[in-house]
């Protein structure tokens, strides 16, 4: 995935599946370097983590 893709999913109000590493996660930024996004994954679990946004996946 591109910076300019995560920055659409940010601000569409549709809900779009993306996935890290097969697990469906929600992007909650991305971060100043354009390179790095931070996630959680979808669940009752909020722990966020930074992930190059290369390794995002659109369903």
């Amino acid at each position: 995935m591109d910076a300019n893709r995560v920055k659409q999913i940010l601000s569409s109000p549709a809900d779009i599946e993306v996935l890290y590493n097969g697990a469906s996660v929600w992007i909650d930024q991305l971060n100043e370097d354009g390179k790095t996004a931070t996630v959680h994954v979808r669940g009752p679990f909020k722990e966020r983590t930074v992930v190059n946004i290369s390794e995002l996946e659109e369903k």
